[in-house]
C-alpha cells in the first residue's frame, strides 16, 4: 500500500501524459479511480486535504435506499440505491454489514398505514422480501428504551451500515495495489488548456509537509470529483453554479448512555422529516440535519451548530424519553455537506438526490448522488468520456480484491482476524500475524486497538494525527474528550513509524486539538 517513501516516489512518476486525472479523494474520486486502473488506464487522483476528508468521512455511515425519498417520489434513487446495497452487502467481505431498523408509529393518522405500504416499496425495488410488524408490545421487547406512551407498533426493516472513511480507503488502496497513483495533500492549483481552450492537464503543488514543489501535469480526460467544492473549479471554465451544498450534522453518544441493538429509524416531533439513532463503531449516532450551508469550505470545516444540536437532541428526547439524553452526554459530533445539484424547490429536504454528469470544455464534472450509489457514478462518468478516450472500458472483474475470512491467520483470535481482515484487506493478515499480543488488546469499549494504530500509520497513508484519529480509525470520534486520555500510548507508536521528533508531535497535537474543537467536539466552535 503506502510505504514509508510513497510520496516521494508516487511524486517522481508524475512527469507523464495520464490517460486520465481524478480530482477529489471522496467515495466518488475513488470509485472512478477503481474503474479507471481496472479498465487499463493510467489514472492519476489527487486530493487537496486528506483521503475522505470531506463528505466521505461525514456522512451518516448508511449504505441505503433512502427510506424517507419514498415520501419525495425518488423511485429511480430508491431503487438504484436498494440494489446497489445488496451489492454491497454480497461483495464487500463484511466491509459493508446488513443492520435492521425498527420503525416505530404513534397514533397519528395514517402512520401505520403509510410506514407498512413504505417497507413493501422498499423490498420491492431491491427486490427482497425481509420486513416485519410489531405490535407495541413485541416492539418494546425489542427496544425497551423506545417511548412507551408514544409507540403503538413499528416496522422492521434492513438497510446497511459502514465505516465511510475505511470505504474510500479500500477502494484507493486496493488501486494503488494495481498500478494507479493517489496522492492526498496535493492542490491542484489551474487547470491546462489547449489551443482550443479544452482542459487537457493541470497545475499541482504538493501540500504536505515535505513541500516536494510545484508539476504541470498533461491528460486525456481530467474528472472533478470535488463534490461541495465542484463549481469552485468549475469557474475555470466559466461553469455557472449548480451545486446547492445542504448540511448533515450528527451527534455520537457512548453506547452505555443510548444502547440499542437496533438501528431506529424516527420522525422529528415538529417537522417530521425522518433521522435515525445508529449503533456504530461501539457508540450510538444520532443525525441527521438537512440545512442549507453557507459557509466557505475552503475557510474551515462544516460544524454542528447549536441549534442543530438541541434539534438532534429534541428528537432523541422524543423516542428516548427515559434515556433523558443531554449536552454534556455528547461525545463528539460531526457535519457532513451534500454535494446536491440544484433544482427548483425551496425545501432542502426535498431536493433530488440524482447524479449528474456533465462537460464543460473537456472537464468532465460528477456531483449529486449518494455513497451508497458509487459504483453507479463511477460507470456513468466513464461512459460520458469514452469518446476522449478512443474506447470503452471492459467490464470491471473485481471491486475489492478477493479475501478469504475463513483462513485463520497464525496466533490470533478469529474475531479478530475477521475484523481486521474485512476493514483491511488481505495486506492486513501479515502484519496482525506478527502485531505485539499487548497491542492487540481491545481500547475499552471500542473494538480498535494500539496495533490497528501502528498499521494505520504505517500503511494508510497519514500525513497528519488528525488523519489518523479523525479518519482512520476514529478514536477522536468516539473516546470522550477527543482520546486525549490516549494521546501518550500513540505517541511512540506514531514517533517511531513517521519519525517525528517531540517538536512535531507538539505541533501536531496542537493541530489536531484545534480542528477537534472547531468541528468535531460536543460544543464545536467553528474556530479553526
Amino acid at each position: 500500500m503506502f510505504s514509508k517513501q510513497w510520496r516521494i516516489q508516487a511524486w517522481s512518476t508524475l512527469d507523464q501524459i495520464w490517460d486520465v486525472i481524478v480530482i477529489g479523494g471522496g467515495i466518488t474520486g475513488a470509485a472512478i479511480f477503481r474503474r479507471c486502473v481496472s479498465g487499463g488506464l493510467k489514472t492519476l487522483l489527487v486530493e487537496a486535504h486528506d483521503f475522505s476528508y470531506g463528505t466521505s468521512s461525514k456522512s451518516s455511515k448508511l449504505v441505503h435506499g433512502g427510506f424517507r425519498y419514498l415520501k419525495n417520489r425518488q423511485f429511480d434513487v430508491t431503487r438504484e440505491s436498494v440494489r446497489e446495497r445488496e451489492w454491497l452487502i454480497k461483495n464487500s467481505h463484511h466491509l459493508v454489514e446488513p443492520m435492521s431498523f425498527i420503525m416505530p408509529y404513534s397514533e397519528r393518522k395514517n402512520m401505520k398505514a403509510e410506514f407498512g405500504l413504505g417497507v413493501i416499496i422498499y423490498d420491492l425495488l431491491a427486490p427482497k422480501w425481509r420486513h416485519n410488524h410489531y405490535s407495541a408490545r413485541k416492539t418494546r421487547q425489542k427496544m425497551p428504551l423506545l417511548s412507551a406512551d408514544w409507540v403503538k407498533g413499528s416496522y422492521r426493516y434492513y438497510d446497511a451500515v459502514v465505516d465511510d472513511s475505511r470505504l474510500v480507503m479500500r477502494l484507493i488502496e486496493e488501486t494503488v495495489q494495481d498500478g494507479g497513483a493517489a496522492l492526498n495533500y496535493t492542490r491542484v492549483i489551474e487547470l491546462q488548456k489547449n489551443a482550443n481552450s479544452k482542459v487537457d492537464g493541470l497545475t499541482i503543488q504538493d501540500a504536505s509537509t515535505q513541500g516536494l514543489g510545484v508539476k504541470h501535469l498533461r491528460a486525456k480526460v481530467v474528472i472533478n470529483a470535488t463534490g461541495p467544492w465542484s463549481d469552485s473549479l468549475r469557474e475555470e471554465v466559466n461553469g455557472s453554479p449548480r451545486i446547492r451544498p445542504l448540511r448533515g450534522s450528527h451527534l455520537i453518544f457512548a453506547r452505555e448512555r443510548l444502547p440499542i441493538d437496533n438501528a431506529v429509524t424516527l420522525l422529528h416531533p415538529k417537522d417530521h422529516r425522518a433521522m435515525f439513532a445508529i449503533p456504530w463503531e461501539g457508540a450510538t449516532l444520532i443525525g441527521t440535519t438537512d440545512l442549507d450551508h453557507a459557509d466557505d469550505l475552503n475557510a474551515r470545516e462544516p460544524y454542528c451548530t447549536a441549534a442543530e444540536i438541541d434539534y438532534i437532541l429534541e428528537a432523541a428526547n422524543a423516542i428516548f424519553p427515559d434515556v433523558n439524553l443531554q449536552k454534556p452526554d455528547i461525545i463528539s459530533s460531526f457535519a457532513g455537506i451534500r454535494p446536491i445539484v440544484r433544482g427548483d424547490t425551496n425545501d432542502p429536504s426535498k431536493e433530488s438526490r440524482a447524479h449528474v454528469v456533465w462537460d464543460e470544455h473537456g472537464l468532465i464534472t460528477i456531483a449529486g448522488g449518494k455513497l451508497t450509489i458509487f459504483r453507479v457514478m463511477a460507470e456513468d462518468t466513464l461512459k460520458l468520456v469514452a469518446g476522449q478516450l478512443g474506447r470503452p472500458l471492459p467490464p470491471i472483474k473485481e471491486w475489492f480484491k478477493p479475501l478469504n475470512l475463513d483462513q485463520e491467520t497464525t496466533g490470533v483470535d478469529p474475531e479478530v482476524s475477521r475484523y481486521w481482515l474485512s476493514r483491511y484487506g488481505e495486506p492486513a493478515r501479515a502484519f496482525l500475524a506478527a502485531a505485539d499480543p499487548a497491542e492487540l488488546k481491545p481500547i475499552f469499549p471500542l473494538n480498535n486497538s494500539l496495533a490497528e494504530i501502528r498499521f494505520a500509520v504505517r500503511h494508510t497513508a497519514v500525513e497528519h494525527l488528525d488523519d489518523l484519529l479523525l479518519r482512520r480509525v476514529r478514536l477522536g470520534l468516539l473516546l470522550p474528550d477527543a482520546a486525549n486520555g490516549l494521546l501518550d500510548k500513540i505517541k511512540p507508536i506514531v514517533q517511531f513509524e513517521l519519525g517525528w521528533d517531540d517538536d512535531r508531535w507538539r505541533d501536531e497535537v496542537d493541530r489536531y486539538l484545534a480542528i477537534y474543537r472547531g468541528a468535531y467536539s460536543s460544543q464545536p466552535t467553528g474556530n479553526l
